[in-house]
C-alpha cells in the first residue's frame, strides 16, 4: 500500500474538522463521545474595560482551561486567581471530576501550584524550547445523596 502525504500550507479548517470527525467516532463508538461545551468568563473593570478572560470547555467529565489571562495593567489585583475558582466552581455544579490546564515554565507554575493544583505532566526543556507544564485538580466525590464523607 502506498501512502501519500501532503503539507497542507496554512491549515485548513474543513481538513481539521474531518480529522476530528475521525477521532471523535471512535470515541462515541466506545461509549466516550467527546462533545466538548464551551465555557468562557468575561473579567471586566469599572469603566467596561478587559481586565482578564479565561476559555476552557469541559470534555469526558474534565474541564480543560486553553486560556487564563489578564491583561497588563489588571495584573496582580487577584482577576486570575478569581476567574480560576468561578471556573472550579462551575466545574463543581457541573458534576465534573475536576480541572486541568497547561502552562509553560515562564508563565504561571507557581500560581497553580498555590491554589493546589497538581503537576501531571511536563515536557522537557530542549534546545532553548521551555518546558511545557500540565497541571490537574480533582475534585472529591460526593455521595448520591449530596452528603460529604467523614
Amino acid at each position: 500500500m502506498t501512502i501519500e502525504m501532503t503539507v497542507i500550507e496554512g491549515g485548513d479548517e474543513d481538513f481539521a474538522d474531518t480529522v476530528e470527525f475521525m477521532i471523535d467516532s471512535v470515541a462515541e463508538a466506545l461509549g466516550k463521545p467527546f462533545d466538548p461545551e464551551p465555557f468562557h468568563l468575561k473579567a471586566t473593570d469599572a469603566d467596561g474595560e478587559l481586565a482578564g478572560g479565561l476559555v476552557a470547555h469541559k470534555v469526558q467529565q474534565w474541564l480543560f482551561i486553553k486560556l487564563l489571562g489578564i491583561a497588563e495593567g489588571q495584573r496582580g489585583k487577584g482577576i486570575g486567581r478569581s476567574l480560576l475558582a468561578r471556573a472550579e466552581d462551575f466545574a463543581r455544579q457541573e458534576g465534573l471530576v475536576g480541572v486541568y490546564l497547561d502552562t509553560f515554565e515562564f508563565q504561571a507554575p507557581r500560581f497553580y501550584k498555590g491554589l493546589g493544583y497538581t503537576e501531571c505532566g511536563r515536557l522537557p526543556a530542549i534546545a532553548g524550547a521551555p518546558q511545557r507544564i500540565w497541571f490537574a485538580k480533582t475534585f472529591e466525590a460526593v455521595p448520591a445523596d449530596g452528603a460529604a464523607g467523614s
